[in-house]
């Protein structure tokens, strides 16, 4: 029975490779991998506004042909995500936060067509990887996914929180504070059981809970880009080698540290065919594996590494096979973009489910195709295109900041098309450039976003459907077992290197300024805290929870901040194993705080400049204007080439947002008093 399987399937996928070559499909394929190249390239756009664009063109065409093109331009939106998160420290999309941790280090050491090269290339093993498991993990997944419950879920989210909230170097509490912080920003909104309105003011816009793509843009967009401005450098002031010859040694990088490429392909594989587990979060936990396993990690990562780029390059992409897994064998879309594939193949008469693996092996494994040629097209692309991208790290930053604030502000407002979007981009790329200055992790504190609500809905399903039967399950208990050891692991560490000496410190304690975000953070998880306390239990236990353990963790860490200053350097005191702090460097240690943070002002009132004209005459006219005023003001620019570049900025984002994708645009005070101008001019 199982050979004859064997042939069925193998004689399924060489149908479905005959049919996917098709001169006219693999031109549909090829208009996919490009539409999400482009895609990728646009921080804060996604695979979601590429789906929007295309699933309408697929309705009368061939159905093969129209899968192919979706699932083209879903499987490398991951894969030009890298140009952005190595160049501008900027992520293209969600799964590319993690890469920008050592991938943007390396453009700034002059190393990004090195960077670009390893990223491209694991991209395309991880997509390949995941391709080949899919074709033949499909009869073997469906009691995998069964066997998963949301208790089992719940434990999964605990274990990626441990493996990042701990890799903070020599401060693992800051890292599990921020991470609880993480959870409570996530829980802001309308619990649903209890339909309570958690921390939501009088503000209609937080009733949905803050939006993510504003606040991973401000977290990890907005410092970069102060720093930038504070600096007045490029990235990189010199390209460290030959360009040809960078991306020569990234490749051979990826294709040397193979056996990570596969364990992270895996990783991203199995995630992926968990319903809820995104890319925002795959990628950090293939970069904590990484971290954690690979020999020196502790001295190298996050300060320019080529594996911390390969690691999650390689899970990102191979994600996308094991959501497509899960959405073809149950019919239970793996993400939110596979919800709107798994509508179209409704539309082309395709029904998801047992059924793909006997009646429609064929169009199974089409798409099997199309996910593993489309890998190949557009890694291939990128990687030929990767030393002119290279190139863009050099400019100066006069050039990349307007444009690149711009396509910003665009992308936090597709969120929910409000202007809270942009309020939240302002307040979180506040709250992130502090962060960065105070050797605070961001990392823990997006992951703890991203798994706050998740960890929350878990929790209740589980207590609600086994009670505490749930903790007494043998994948469970596992799985939260070695949560605990990563937890503890730097608590270990420091015991065995320095014994209680280096843990326990009595003495009089010496405060800071920087000091005062400890105060901050205490004060607000207080007020956060007291407001919850009057909400019903279901809605309350989970903030309650996640704030105890911030308070603590906060509250030690500040004791042993002001207390160990006090205390001599001990003879014998070994602190070089004491972990990677996860996070990008600042690149002014150099510069006086008075000048970094004069400097600092002006950008965020460049910013709000930008957002006042936006609100007064509309998007589109402001980006002329505001392109000039920097361009002379700031940078000095000489007259013709500011006039140039602003028209170019302007007719790009024209043609891109407004005729090609139909972006909203905030409405204006100007389009308010004068309708008929807003209907003759876009975004007034």
């Amino acid at each position: 029975m199982e050979s004859v399987v064997d042939v069925d399937m193998l004689q399924a996928a060489g149908q479905a490779l005959i049919t996917i070559a098709d001169p006219g499909r693999l031109f549909y394929l090829l208009v996919g991998v490009c539409l999400g190249l482009v895609i990728g390239l646009i921080p804060g756009i996604g695979g979601l506004t590429g789906f929007a664009i295309l699933v309408p063109f697929t309705y009368k065409m061939d159905p093969v042909a129209a899968l192919a093109m979706l699932i083209g331009m879903q499987a490398v939106t991951t894969t030009s995500d890298t140009i952005p998160a190595v160049l501008l420290g900027v992520p293209g999309t969600a799964s590319a936060q993690a890469t920008v941790l050592d991938g943007h280090q390396m453009a700034k050491n002059g190393e990004a067509s090195r960077a670009l090269g390893a990223g491209y290339t694991a991209s395309l093993l991880g997509g390949i990887i995941g391709a080949v498991l899919l074709a033949f993990s499909i009869p073997l997944i469906r009691p995998f996914v069964l066997a998963i419950g949301t208790p089992e879920l719940f434990a999964i989210t605990a274990l990626a929180m441990a493996m990042v909230a701990t890799l903070s170097g020599n401060t693992p509490l800051r890292g599990l504070s921020v991470a609880c912080l993480g959870i409570m920003l996530a829980m802001i909104g309308t619990e649903t059981q209890t339909v309570q309105e958690r921390w939501t003011g009088d503000f209609l816009y937080l009733w949905d809970g803050l939006p993510m793509i504003p606040v991973m843009l401000g977290l990890f967009a907005l410092p970069e880009l102060c720093d930038l401005s504070i600096s007045k450098k490029a990235f990189a002031e010199d390209l460290g080698y030959n360009l040809k010859e960078g991306r020569r040694r990234g490749i051979f990088d990826a294709l040397k540290h193979w056996f990570l490429v596969i364990r992270c392909s895996v990783i991203g594989v199995v995630c992926g065919a968990i319903p809820g587990f995104s890319g925002s979060i795959v990628d950090w936990m293939a970069y904590g594996h990484a971290a954690r396993t690979e020999k020196g990690a502790e001295k190298s990562f996050s300060k320019g590494d080529v594996r911390g780029v390969i690691a999650p390059e390689a899970s990102s992409n191979a994600i996308n096979s094991g959501s497509l897994g899960t959405t073809l064998v149950f019919g239970i879309p793996g993400s939110a973009a596979m919800a709107i594939l798994m509508g179209a193949m409704l539309v082309h008469g395709i029904v998801p489910g047992p059924k793909m693996l006997t009646e429609q092996l064929d169009i199974t494994y089409a798409m099997v195709w199309s996910m593993a040629l489309a890998n190949i097209f557009g890694a291939l692309a990128c990687i030929f295109l990767s030393i002119h991208f290279a190139r863009l790290a050099t400019l100066r930053y006069t050039l990349l900041l307007p444009a690149i604030l711009v396509v910003i502000y665009i992308g936090a407002y597709q969120a929910t098309s409000d202007w809270g979007d942009i309020a939240v981009l302002f307040l979180f790329g506040l709250l992130g450039w502090i962060m960065k200055r105070l050797n605070w992790p961001r990392p823990p504190l997006v992951l703890g976003f991203v798994l706050g609500d998740l960890m929350e809905n878990y929790l209740g399903i589980s207590i609600n459907r086994y009670g505490a039967e749930w903790m007494a399950s043998p994948v469970v208990i596992a799985i939260i077992f070695v949560a605990i050891g990563i937890l503890s692991k730097p608590l270990i560490t420091e015991i065995r290197h320095n014994g209680l000496r280096g843990l326990i410190i009595f003495s009089r304690p010496i405060f800071k300024i920087a000091d005062i975000f400890y105060f901050g953070l205490i004060a607000i998880t207080v007020i956060m805290l007291v407001e919850a306390a009057a909400w019903q239990f279901s809605a309350r236990i989970g903030p309650q929870v996640a704030g105890g353990i911030l308070l603590l963790c906060t509250s030690l860490s500040l004791l042993n901040t002001t207390m160990s200053r006090s205390v001599p350097v001990v003879e014998g005191m070994n602190n070089k194993h004491r972990g990677i702090y996860m996070d990008l460097s600042s690149r002014n240690e150099d510069m006086s705080n008075a000048l970094i943070i004069h400097r600092a002002v002006q950008f965020f009132m460049w910013f709000l400049l930008f957002v006042a004209m936006m609100a007064l005459i509309g998007l589109i006219p402001s980006i002329p204007l505001f392109v000039i005023g920097y361009l002379r003001l700031e940078g000095r620019e000489p007259w013709r080439l500011t006039l140039k570049y602003a028209a170019g900025v302007t007719i790009l984002i024209y043609l891109i947002f407004e005729e090609a994708i139909h972006v909203f645009w905030p409405q204006s005070l100007l389009g308010q008093m004068f309708p008929e101008l807003a209907r003759l001019i876009p975004s007034v």
